[in-house]
């Protein structure tokens, strides 16, 4: 029959939502404060830049999943230019502002 859940998906459905809440709740759950051992505190300093790393470097050195083969492509001089901006002034908002002032015009003017 058409819009019926069987018995296995809604086992599924509960299971999934129990976790989250599980997960979640965790740390209400404990009767005592828990915190992170010293070397994962430490860790943690890490990981916003360790991300930002896994999904921005493949986006400009790779293409349609095969490494850039050519110097004329806009991705590379725009991070490169918001690079140097960023090592320059330290600053996140002028870091994007450079990167596209280099990316939009090689881009949508030479076609890169």
């Amino acid at each position: 029959m058409k819009g019926e859940t069987d018995l296995w998906s809604l086992a599924v459905i509960v299971g999934l939502a129990g976790m989250s809440v599980l997960t979640r709740c965790f740390f209400f759950i404990l009767d005592r404060p828990w915190g992170l051992p010293e070397w994962a505190h430490r860790a943690l300093h890490y990981a916003p830049i360790a991300a930002l790393a896994a999904v921005i470097v493949p986006e400009i050195v790779m293409t349609q999943g095969h490494l850039v083969s050519t110097w004329q492509d806009a991705r590379i001089f725009g991070a490169l230019a918001g690079a140097a901006y960023y090592f320059w002034r330290r600053g996140v908002l002028g870091t994007m502002l450079v990167g596209m002032a280099v990316y939009l015009p090689l881009h949508l003017g030479l076609g890169w």
